[in-house]
């Protein structure tokens, strides 16, 4: 497949071309040769406003998100913000062990929105990026604002530390849960306590709704009183219970975040991005420069014991 320019595939996509927007994220995904490039246009762009919706496998976050697009669509407007006729979702999901690409690929539970013009889904594996995935999601939701969509959902695989990670790329964060869903120490472990702006009780149709809510208000107590405490709304996605009271809750947010807060929480947000691609591309050039004859021949003066490690190191990197 012959590389095409990425600012001949940012104009057509701009212009409403889902392959070109497709051919795009795959430059960021797989950290193609195209990929800086890419990078460089897009981050020229305003971010789109970014809810993002964690929580343990099984939960039906992908049916819940699946109803939010719907209910995203026929509003046009999260909280008093401009308003949108487009939404993107990024869905990151298992990896195969075969191709390293996304098992779930098909978004099996959001095929209603699959022709809709309206509407951009892609998958993207939990492997594949030269980065990991912590750097390709950021740069992904960039291509969309770049593609004019001011307006995206992230939704992850599971819990654990990247997903936390994906989680932290969201202005809005939804930690979905269900009735009976562990104990709350096992919540606060895994992060979610800090990352949460929302829980969601979903499945609220079954039984243990009333102590999985009190469970999460006494882990809220715990944390003390933050200028946004974290909403619990019920919801029942198959049902499509509860989907536009919790769609509201998102807007609720949105409008706490005002200009000013929503800026410096980008910064914060933005400052830990940067972090991590330096921290990347250091340990690209430290693996780099692990190798050849000039560092092996510091190994063996370390096993001549005619120097030490850290003067080996001041060697290698050229220091006096």
């Amino acid at each position: 497949m012959i590389a095409r320019e990425p600012e001949v595939l940012l104009d057509e996509a701009r212009h409403g071309s889902r392959t070109a927007l497709a051919r795009l994220l795959t430059y960021v995904e797989a950290g193609a040769d195209q990929h800086r490039a890419t990078a460089a246009l897009v981050y020229r762009a305003r971010a789109p406003y970014v809810v993002g919706l964690t929580g343990p496998p099984g939960v039906g976050k992908s049916t819940l998100t699946d109803r939010l697009i719907a209910v995203a669509l026929k509003k046009g407007q999260v909280g008093g913000a401009e308003t949108f006729d487009q939404v993107g979702v990024l869905c990151v999901d298992p990896s195969s062990p075969f191709s390293g690409g996304a098992i779930l690929g098909d978004r099996i539970r959001m095929q209603d929105h699959a022709t809709d013009d309206h509407v951009f889904i892609r998958s993207m594996a939990t492997r594949g990026h030269l980065g990991g995935l912590s750097l390709a999601v950021p740069d992904a939701l960039r291509v969309l604002g770049a593609a004019n969509f001011p307006f995206a959902f992230v939704e992850t695989v599971g819990v654990g530390q990247m997903e936390v990670e994906i989680a932290s790329a969201a202005d809005t964060t939804v930690v979905v849960t269900n009735p009976g869903w562990g104990d709350s120490m096992q919540t606060s472990k895994a992060g979610l306590l800090e990352i949460a702006d929302i829980f969601v009780i979903n499945k609220a149709d079954r039984p243990g709704v009333r102590e999985t809510r009190r469970d999460l208000e006494q882990m809220l107590n715990l944390g003390g009183q933050p200028a946004w405490r974290p909403m619990i709304i019920e919801t029942s996605a198959t049902l499509d219970e509860g989907t536009e009271t919790l769609f509201d809750a998102i807007g609720e947010h949105r409008d706490f975040l005002d200009d000013e807060r929503l800026f410096e929480a980008r910064r914060l947000r933005t400052r830990a991005e940067l972090d991590k691609v330096v921290n990347f591309l250091v340990s690209s050039r430290v693996t780099a420069l692990a190798k050849g004859e000039v560092y092996e021949a510091q190994v063996d003066a370390l096993l001549e014991c005619s120097t030490d490690p850290y003067r080996a190191a001041e060697t290698l990197l050229g220091e006096p």
